[in-house]
């Protein structure tokens, strides 16, 4: 790709801390993040999470003066009660299109971690003129027609089917909570605040087709494609290869497991702050 059109950031992960109220209160600057320059940001987790998976990133962007959205898919987290088996990758490209169109959201950051890769490219596919900047955080990328499942390594979408449970007759994914370690996540305080709130996922979410109705991933919005390398998860490798190939696309590389997000808030925050 020529050097030109990608951006590398090459950022050495360190351990998760709390926002302390005196950082909120003096809107504490991070690496990245400019105070007083407010930005708008819709921030989207993926599987097995809710709106809370992006808290900690959130109160430090939000300190430091943007404007911050952290919806949960429908069947997850808070919202687990609406689990059915209607719930496909439909409804979770609806559930955000309602966001932005319900907040009345415009020149949006749009962030989307892990398996939220196919539903903002289906929001940014429906309505880019609300979108300022698409941003992948090891995120699977689906073309017109993908499922996640068939985006992913056939080994990785292998496992998921073999993991799948029936719950009240609805087939789902259970988190893989005896396994944390391929996210980067060790024992302690995150991990048993992960298990603690992480939920089933239908499997129709991964099944499902992207249907695109425009050509492109990103349809013409400027993307960065954000790979976290320390450990590097399996599913979203076939994802990264393509993302850094593309002409135009940002790249940037953090050196942290794939829930960063919690793992080092900070830095993901900082990241995400210098973007758009």
């Amino acid at each position: 790709m020529p050097s030109s059109t990608v951006r590398r950031a090459f950022l050495r992960a360190g351990a998760a801390a709390p926002l302390s109220l005196a950082a909120r209160a003096a809107g504490a600057q991070l690496p990245g993040v400019t105070a007083g320059i407010g930005k708008t940001y819709v921030l989207v987790h993926g599987s097995w999470c809710g709106g809370w998976f992006f808290d900690p990133v959130a109160d430090r962007l939000r300190a430091a003066g943007h404007r911050v959205f952290t919806p949960t898919q429908t069947g997850l987290g808070e919202r687990k009660h609406l689990l059915t088996r209607d719930i496909t990758l439909d409804t979770f490209i609806d559930d955000l299109t309602n966001v932005l169109e319900c907040e009345e959201l415009h020149d949006a950051i749009l962030v989307g971690h892990s398996a939220a890769g196919g539903p903002i490219s289906g929001v940014v596919d429906r309505m880019p003129e609300r979108i300022r900047h698409v941003v992948y955080l090891d995120a699977i990328l689906l073309q017109n027609g993908q499922s996640l499942f068939s985006a992913s390594p056939p080994e990785v979408a292998a496992a998921r089917r073999k993991a799948a449970q029936d719950v009240g007759g609805v087939s789902v994914v259970v988190p893989p909570l005896a396994a944390v370690s391929s996210l980067g996540l060790s024992d302690g305080p995150i991990v048993d605040w992960f298990r603690r709130r992480a939920t089933a996922q239908p499997i129709a979410t991964y099944e499902t087709p992207l249907k695109l109705s425009n050509p492109a991933i990103g349809n013409g919005r400027p993307c960065t494609y954000v790979a976290f390398t320390n450990p590097a998860f399996p599913a979203p490798e076939p994802s990264r290869r393509w993302a850094q190939s593309q002409p135009g696309w940002a790249w940037m590389e953090l050196a942290a497991g794939h829930a960063a997000p919690i793992i080092v808030p900070d830095k993901v925050a900082g990241l995400l702050g210098g973007i758009g």
